[in-house]
């Protein structure tokens, strides 16, 4: 069929007139809805997924009761009226009379009166049973019936780095008595140089040592001395000593504590029982790095790169009665590999007084050895 003119200009009205129908049922449509409702409708059917975390971390507070009471405050002076100074410590042993406190040499060093006080306030006089300034160990025994706990001895050797470590002890002002600060092992086997109180300026003779210690990032301070480092299971395993500290240098140091080991401290303190003292062996050397041989104007060959340079021999001593002479490299100790002079003293004073150990070094080149009795 032949459409008209006509025809299409009717469905062009129709079509018009439905599209007009359309935009005005929508207009009312709209006019109908809450605006507001709509967009708050559409935020709260907006979901979020989270992943789901459980939190087992419940802290430590088991592990410090264990080891809280055990903790004291070691205070020192001329007189009991007259206390300048205090540290902390911790009750490690006893016996049928006497209590024993692990603390610093550095502590009670020149102290003619000794307090101790309890986390419960209570307070006693103690008694510097010995001291040891190589190893920054003292020994303090008060009455038994004095004791409130005693600590559970646990093994530095077990620790792994990143465990978790805490300290108990009475930092920066007697007001914060008993502070616990947590942290990890950060570091095992540091080996850092300590000084004589007697030396002066930098020196690798008799007034300086070095100490192998547990690095850990728990906070530590002034006061800190002495007290105890313990395992997430509240077992002693180290004697807080020492801190890397930003005073002197233009560095940022923040959380670089350092304890020692407490096989090492028991090792110092069996001694300190029995002897009063710790008697050490004595090679009758000293030492220094084989970068600095030409400073002694010792001429080494270039290869040689590690070990301990002797730099002088005492007469009559046990090096010079072994033969070891000036320019001779050490580079064992028994087992013990000494890479430098830093490790050379720490490994000699692994030793005791009477043992037999060999001797490793180099001479012009060649490698020799000898057999020597320690002596002190």
């Amino acid at each position: 069929m032949k459409t008209t003119k006509d025809d299409k200009g009717v469905k062009v009205v129709i079509v018009l007139a439905i599209i007009v129908f359309v935009l005005l049922l929508g207009v009312a449509t709209l006019s109908t809805v809450d605006f507001k409702k709509l967009f708050k409708n559409e935020t709260i059917n907006i979901t979020k997924t989270e992943k789901e975390v459980t939190v087992t971390d419940e802290g430590i507070a088991d592990a410090v009761s264990k080891l809280y009471d055990a903790t004291v405050i070691v205070e020192v002076g001329s007189s009991k009226n007259d206390l300048s100074g205090w540290g902390s410590g911790v009750v490690y042993d006893t016996d049928d009379k006497y209590g024993y406190i692990l603390t610093n040499h550095h502590v009670v060093e020149g102290a003619n009166y000794i307090l101790i006080e309890y986390t419960d306030e209570t307070e006693v006089e103690g008694e510097v049973v010995g001291s040891d300034e190589i190893q920054d160990i003292a020994v303090i025994k008060v009455p038994v019936e004095s004791i409130k706990a005693k600590a559970e001895i646990g093994s530095s050797n077990e620790l792994e780095l990143g465990d978790t470590v805490f300290t108990i002890g009475t930092p920066v002002s007697l007001s914060y008595k008993f502070t616990v600060t947590r942290g990890i092992l950060s570091g095992k086997d540091r080996l850092c140089q300590m000084r004589s109180s007697g030396g002066y300026g930098y020196s690798n003779t008799q007034n300086t040592w070095y100490m192998s210690l547990l690095q850990i990032d728990a906070t530590i301070n002034s006061g800190n001395s002495g007290g105890p480092l313990a395992n997430s299971n509240g077992q002693l395993v180290g004697i807080n000593n020492s801190k890397l500290s930003s005073t002197y240098s233009s560095v940022s140091i923040e959380n670089m504590g350092f304890a020692i080991p407490i096989e090492d401290a028991l090792n110092v303190a069996d001694q300190l029982r029995k002897n009063g003292k710790v008697t050490r062996p004595f090679l009758g050397v000293s030492v220094s790095d084989v970068s600095q041989a030409s400073r002694y104007d010792i001429n080494l060959d270039s290869s040689i790169t590690s070990g301990a340079l002797i730099t002088s021999v005492e007469n009559d001593s046990t090096a010079d009665s072994s033969g070891l002479k000036v320019g001779d490299v050490i580079t064992k100790i028994g087992d013990y590999e000494v890479k430098n002079y830093k490790y050379f003293r720490y490994y000699l004073y692994r030793y005791s007084v009477g043992d037999k150990v060999k001797i490793t070094y180099l001479r012009d080149g060649k490698e020799k050895s000898t057999d020597i009795t320690l002596k002190s």
